[in-house]
């Protein structure tokens, strides 16, 4: 090339005209830009050459200024209609030629300009340029239409990410939420290495964000990780700070389809005929409710009476919630794919759609309600001497709390002899089933409650209502579990293997009370699922089922759709065989259940750790998880919290001391304390 030789070359994907100056060694040249720099190029580096005349690094602004004029990507339509026919080839002369009809330095250079940024109508081959096809055309023009129109979508989208972010309401569209929930997915990762403990600062390299979220969260300038993801959703108000990844990352259905929705208003509205015409009228009986001030599923109810030969007899009613149901209905099976009601520090989740669950299918106070009651007699000792299974009519008449009935226990209230009986009766219960071998586990259990952004935790408290209301749930279940042995019913009878205790005098080594206990806890076997009957060593029951929760545990609703069936003279609903099937399906379930409850106990009860600092607990050590580490699981006395704590010195089992939390993040499930020395604390 000559020296004054006017070219193109691309400075970070930018054009720049400059003017060879020199060589520079026996390839590349000195280039000089507008702005008097120089650039050794390479010929490959250099897009353009200017030929007819030549430049200095001055002309350069004048020369663009003659360019201008003819950058019309209009223009270039015409062009493409003329040559398209024949398809011809073109260079940047000859389209000069067409466009202009002239073909000096500026206008070849407009012509280039023009072939070299359309996306339209030609593409380049070597020197030259090809008009496409009409096909190709068309199917370009749809194909950047489409790409305006996403290029569009993306920043209606980011303003509206603006918008929230400043905190305004936002109206978010289809294709938001859709990359929004794609979002959510993703950010829910991070509940899955809480739940197998996979190492959190390696989220990104074992979990690589997908497409979308990945051209999302890029375009909106976040790390793509699923860290990243959460802290978006939370900045943008869709989520909570706090919110429920465990849940999330479940199979648990959080919302009822529509569908069911509809059946259940239908149910509410025109209740189906009651298959049990016989229903035993129990509505003279007083009834007493008794759940939490908060419980709002009601589905059980007790009872006594006096008979004429001097006996008394028990009352267990349990909510019939099969009235309104038919096995393999929509309710029934939405029911069953849940398994049970979802139990949160942050509310429930309800197995059935609420205005069936809290109105019809509950026992409500001074509304007459159709229940399964179970008549029993014991004997002195508390053994069952006598039981009658009715679907019945019961009118209950007081709706009372734990604390209620305590408080009618200790004060001794003789308007109400009822209670008193009944208690009487489960403290029988209750020994009668310790000389069976039934085994105590006495610990604390934390209850944790959150509304809005406050978090509380009670130690729940085994009072004699409790345990009264304990003892009669155990033996309505019992007693159903003998009607179903003694008929040779399928049912989902619950056991629990003779668990295989320390020793006594290794027992007695250990100190007295919740270590010890904790030391049994860990014997225990789990309990197990049967459709024949089999002993529960833990109850000290040769056998048992679950029956008084139907508006709660599907396990429960089984056992009543099997004994009803049965008390009608019908055909049973389920064999052997398809009982063993939905119970296998159902446990499942429950096991999910159970553990995103026991997950989202343990981020709150680490949420709430956190936020209290300077806060000095006295604990207990429990028991040792790892002894050569001085790794212990603690007990928080005041919460009944069970955490584990990695000590700096020799300490032994039962040893209580005073921490402070040092570091607690419940989204990393990491809790750490430090031992407070007696004088520290003081001060």
């Amino acid at each position: 090339m000559e020296k004054g030789t006017l070219v193109e070359f691309r400075v970070q994907g930018d054009r720049r005209l400059g003017v060879v100056d020199r060589p520079d060694g026996k390839t590349r040249w000195f280039v000089v830009d507008e702005r008097g720099q120089s650039h050794s190029l390479a010929p490959r580096q250099i897009t353009y050459t200017v030929n007819g005349q030549s430049y200095k690094p001055a002309d350069i602004a004048s020369f663009l200024e003659q360019v201008k004029p003819y950058l019309d990507p209009s223009s270039l339509e015409v062009a493409w209609e003329l040559l398209v026919e024949d398809g011809e080839t073109v260079t940047p002369p000859a389209m000069a030629n067409l466009l202009f009809s002239q073909s000096d330095g500026p206008h070849c250079y407009a012509a280039y300009c023009l072939l070299s940024d359309d996306k339209l109508y030609f593409k380049q081959k070597g020197d030259t340029y090809e008009p496409r096809t009409t096909t190709q055309v068309a199917e370009r023009k749809h194909q950047l239409e489409v790409e305006a129109q996403k290029a569009k979508g993306q920043q209606e989208f980011l303003a509206r990410v603006e918008q929230a972010l400043t905190g305004e309401a936002v109206e978010w569209q289809r294709h938001d939420r859709q990359r929004l929930e794609a979002i959510e997915k993703y950010a829910a990762l991070v509940a899955d290495v809480v739940r197998m403990g996979v190492n959190y600062d390696s989220l990104p390299r074992a979990y690589p964000p997908p497409g979308p979220v990945l051209e999302t969260m890029t375009m909106l300038g976040r790390p793509a990780t699923p860290q990243g993801a959460f802290q978006l959703l939370v900045d943008l108000g869709w989520w909570s700070p706090n919110e429920n990844l465990f849940l999330r990352r479940s199979s648990i259905p959080v919302q009822f389809p529509s569908k069911v929705l509809e059946v259940a208003q239908q149910r509410l509205d025109s209740p189906p005929s009651d298959l049990d015409t016989d229903r035993l009228d129990l509505t003279h009986l007083k009834v007493y409710t008794i759940d939490d001030e908060s419980t709002t599923e009601i589905d059980d109810g007790l009872s006594w009476e006096l008979l004429p030969d001097g006996r008394e007899r028990l009352w267990v009613h349990i909510a019939d919630p099969t009235r309104l149901l038919v096995p393999e209905d929509d309710l029934d099976l939405e029911a069953r794919k849940r398994g049970s009601t979802v139990y949160l520090p942050t509310g429930m989740v309800p197995m059935f759609p609420e205005v069936l669950a809290t109105g019809p299918m509950s026992l409500v106070q001074g509304r007459v309600c159709c229940a399964l009651s179970f008549g029993i007699v014991l004997d002195t000792t508390g053994q069952v001497e006598d039981y009658s299974i009715h679907p019945s009519f019961i009118k209950p008449t007081y709706r009372l709390t734990y604390e209620d009935v305590d408080e009618m226990l200790e004060l001794g209230v003789q308007a109400e002899p009822e209670i008193a009986a009944i208690a009487m009766w489960a403290k029988r219960r209750k020994t009668w089933r310790y000389a069976q071998g039934a085994i105590s586990i006495n610990m604390p259990e934390a209850m944790i409650k959150v509304k809005g952004d406050e978090i509380s935790i009670d130690i729940l408290d085994d009072s004699s209502s409790r345990q009264l209301v304990a003892e009669m749930m155990i033996l309505a279940g019992e007693v159903a579990a003998r009607y179903g042995q003694a008929h040779k019913i399928p049912l989902p009878f619950r056991g629990q293997p003779q668990p295989e205790l320390p020793p006594e005098e290794e027992l007695l080594q250990l100190p007295a009370g919740f270590v010890r206990a904790c030391a049994m806890r860990r014997c225990m076997p789990k309990s197990e699922m049967s459709i024949t009957p089999v002993r529960h060593a833990g109850l000290g029951l040769d056998t048992y089922t679950q029956a008084t929760s139907p508006i709660r545990r599907y396990s429960d609703l089984l056992t009543h759709f099997q004994l009803k069936a049965h008390l009608r003279g019908q055909v049973l609903p389920f064999s052997a065989e398809q009982l063993k099937e939905v119970m296998m399906t159902v446990t499942s379930i429950t096991q999910e259940v159970t553990m995103v409850e026991r997950q989202t106990n343990r981020y709150y009860a680490l949420e709430y750790l956190r936020r209290y600092p300077e806060q000095v607990w006295q604990v207990t050590v429990l028991m040792w998880l790892r002894e050569d580490s001085n790794l212990a699981l603690i007990l928080l006395e005041d919460l009944g919290l069970q955490l584990p704590m990695s000590f700096r010195r020799s300490v032994s089992l039962g040893e209580q001391l005073l921490v402070k939390v040092s570091l607690a993040d419940p989204q990393k499930d990491m809790i750490h304390f430090q031992e407070i020395i007696y004088q520290e604390a003081l001060n």
